[in-house]
């Protein structure tokens, strides 16, 4: 079981943001500084990015590839759920989301990161003290938190793409587009 720093923000992050790869990227870099935030997810979480990396057309090695750099990278991100525990959560819209409330709640996460909000509404998440962000909000907030290091970890993810920040907002505008906004436009807090 993992125990938190008291002081440490801890979250969970969807399947559904740890796919496409320019947000998986940013968010996963992210989660490198210790001054952010730390990630949690389970096996059952990896094994869903990568069937929907299949349905994106990646083929075997590139899934098992990524899911084993994620591993490599975050081993302490892993937490182990019982089918008692996810079959313990409380009604969701979809009943298939109950393991990565189980996740958040073994990891002492403090909100799970998705696109898929309406499948985490905040009366369901009370009762286990998390919070539900979109990538985008969370992405802001970030941003507000610490803008130097998100900088610089949009910088470092264009060098290993070898292209410029810009290009890396651009992909991210899909998915945060008010967060990709403000750092284009150099808003700081």
């Amino acid at each position: 079981m993992i125990l938190s720093n008291e002081n440490e923000y801890v979250v969970v992050l969807d399947a559904c943001v740890l796919a496409p790869m320019p947000l998986a990227d940013t968010l996963l870099r992210l989660a490198e500084a210790p001054s952010l935030y730390r990630i949690v997810w389970t096996e059952e979480l990896l094994q869903e990015i990568g069937r929907t990396l299949t349905k994106l057309g990646r083929t075997p090695f590139q899934v098992q590839r990524r899911l084993n750099l994620m591993r490599d990278h975050f081993p302490e991100a892993m937490v182990n759920i019982t089918p008692e525990l996810v079959a313990a959560i409380g009604p969701l819209p979809d009943a298939d989301d109950r393991h990565v409330v189980a996740a958040a709640i073994l990891g002492h996460a403090d909100a799970i990161i998705t696109a898929n909000t309406k499948h985490f509404p905040a009366e369901c998440l009370s009762r286990y003290n998390l919070v539900c962000q979109d990538p985008d909000e969370f992405l802001v907030h970030q941003y507000y938190l610490d803008p130097e290091v998100v900088l610089e970890k949009l910088d470092a993810q264009a060098a290993g793409i070898r292209e410029q920040r810009q290009d890396v907002l651009n992909r991210l505008k899909i998915s945060a587009p008010l967060f990709a906004s403000m750092v284009e436009k150099g808003e700081l807090p």
